[in-house]
């Protein structure tokens, strides 16, 4: 028979549950500030991308634009796109990148690694490699 008091043998089993959830919510508390920190990472990335593609749209080709024809000057549009990233990142933490222009289209492609940090326990990777492209072209207005 089993006294009123004696739960026989299931004392301490709320402290374990409560230990357990504590465990749960700090992993996911560390996989959401990871997730977040990817998130505005790629977002300053692409913001980036995007500034410097629309920069180089301003490497208007001047001769076919008299003739009537807007059309870019590829090495100039490049130059300008290259440019603004070099300012872009002076101080900041490294862009890997490329820049491509053609006579309708400047082309940015960036990617940064995002170091983790309580994801790293158990994905095994330190890092998530963010990529991002823009593609601008110059519009013609009347």
């Amino acid at each position: 028979m089993v006294a009123a008091g004696d739960r026989g043998g299931e004392r301490g089993w709320v402290t374990l549950w409560v230990l357990g959830l504590c465990v749960m919510v700090l992993f996911l508390g560390g996989v959401s500030l990871d997730l977040w920190r990817v998130l505005a990472e790629r977002r300053e990335l692409a913001a980036t991308a995007d500034a410097a593609a629309r920069a180089g749209t301003g490497a208007i080709d001047e001769a076919a634009w008299r003739t009537g024809e807007l059309r870019l000057d590829p090495a100039e549009a490049e130059a300008l796109a290259l440019d603004h990233l070099a300012a872009a990142s002076a101080g900041g933490p490294a862009v890997d990148g490329r820049v491509g222009a053609d006579d309708t289209t400047v082309t940015v492609e960036l990617e940064r690694e995002v170091e983790l940090t309580l994801t790293r326990v158990l994905a095994g990777e330190g890092t998530i490699t963010v990529r991002v492209r823009a593609d601008a072209r110059p519009l013609e207005r009347g």
